[in-house]
């Protein structure tokens, strides 16, 4: 069966809505819990479910992805495994670049060409989540599906964000309406769980996640050049053409990273003594690049706190962090509700010593520095007796440094704050 799979993973546009962590990265390349990318995310699941064809979509800031990817996903000589990447190319037939979801597959449908398969899953690359693919495949064979989309019930506050789904008895999605209002509402709801029934979740919100058969898939694309999005177009004229879709009812743990404040709490939740995402699964390894870092160094007292490898902390104290590799952390200083990134490489003691001579901070967090509901990048270099106190008394606005949205403070990737700097 997972022979007949081939995965493609979605690299997301611009991810403006995820500014300043994209400005210089794609969303999926976006570091995720101290030590992974959120593109490790879908490649894991894949993995997980023995589907190890793997293309991932890449088209805006895509050098680190690209770069995550080829340092990361190595098969043996004996193997026909593989991820690699599809970037967006101009050729004489198609001049322009990817105009959405679906014209990203269709470019790149022809490199697909010599590869035997049956069945497309098409899946995002800023979700985080935990799914058994098998079983959705096999859902997809048993229902005679010409597409499967992966659904999730949400509550009627929540549906209006989502494209939401009708099915039928039989599983069969009927209809589809986009980020519906409230008032029309009601006529949507659909079969659940009693478990989902109690909590007041009736309302089929697409993931993203899509099977498709080979020729279904083909003939759309062909078909509706026009269409640009999976969710937005071609999905909802396969439903008026009354395609065979089905729908897969999915309960779990599943969130779109879609926003800072999404990003900023599916981090500080893995902080729970038992987290919605689950890291420490066996039956669900999250892959990652392997590093040789040295084992994390720490003194001070710490609560619901995550440290990556190689990290030296001397604070006073950490409550809901999570701290990313490498990162150093001076005597005196008290961090809450917050996520440190870490460094992509060690400053040597001369550089530390001259910086010192010289007046600078230093790659990582000083000391005597108070830091509460932020996001600190890679490589920053954060002075002694540095105040981040985010909350919803900031107002939104983007600095030189760092950019604050829904009260989170977010430096920026490699910037400076001096000693004594405040927000």
């Amino acid at each position: 069966m997972t022979n007949d799979v081939m995965s493609i993973i979605l690299g997301g546009g611009a991810g403006t809505r995820l500014y300043p962590l994209t400005r210089r990265r794609s969303k999926p390349a976006v570091p995720l819990a101290g030590k992974y990318r959120l593109v490790d995310i879908p490649i894991s699941n894949c993995l997980n479910a023995e589907l190890n064809r793997i293309f991932v979509l890449t088209q805006f800031n895509s050098a680190s992805l690209n770069k995550h990817i080829k340092n990361t996903y190595h098969f043996s000589n004996f193997d026909k495994g593989f991820v690699d990447i599809l970037a967006a190319e101009q050729t004489p037939d198609n001049p322009t670049w990817y105009q959405g979801t679906a014209d990203a597959v269709r470019q790149c449908m022809h490199h697909l060409e010599n590869f035997d398969y049956k069945y497309i899953l098409i899946l995002s690359g800023d979700q985080l989540y935990q799914m058994d693919f098998k079983k959705m495949i096999q859902h997809h064979i048993d229902s005679n599906a010409e597409i499967s989309i992966a659904t999730i019930p949400v509550k009627a506050e929540e549906a209006s964000d989502f494209g939401i789904l009708k099915e039928d008895a039989s599983g069969a999605i009927t209809s589809f309406t986009e980020k519906p209002s409230q008032a029309v509402l009601p006529p949507w709801a659909s079969e659940v769980s009693e478990e989902m029934k109690q909590e007041g979740r009736i309302y089929l919100a697409s993931m993203g996640i899509y099977i498709f058969n080979k020729d279904v898939l083909q003939e759309l694309l062909n078909n509706q050049p026009e269409a640009a999005d999976f969710g937005k177009q071609l999905i909802p004229h396969a439903i008026e053409s009354k395609r065979r879709i089905f729908s897969y009812q999915y309960e779990g743990y599943w969130t779109d990273i879609g926003n800072i404040h999404s990003f900023f709490e599916a981090n500080i939740r893995l902080t729970d003594d038992i987290p919605p995402f689950n890291l420490y699964d066996n039956a669900n390894t999250i892959y990652s690049r392997a590093r040789m870092l040295p084992p994390a160094k720490i003194s001070g007292t710490m609560h619901k706190t995550m440290i990556a490898d190689g990290c030296i902390i001397m604070a006073d104290r950490l409550e809901r962090v999570v701290v990313g590799i490498r990162t150093r952390i001076g005597k005196g200083t008290v961090i809450n509700d917050a996520y440190i990134m870490g460094s992509d490489y060690y400053q040597t003691l001369e550089e530390i010593e001259k910086a010192q001579q010289e007046g600078r901070p230093t790659m990582g967090i000083g000391e005597n520095c108070v830091i509460s509901n932020a996001i600190i990048d890679k490589n920053c270099a954060i002075g002694n007796g540095v105040h981040i106190n985010g909350g919803k008394h900031l107002a939104d606005g983007d600095f030189e440094k760092y950019t604050v949205k829904d009260g989170i403070v977010v430096v920026k990737k490699g910037s400076v704050l001096e000693d004594g700097f405040s927000i």
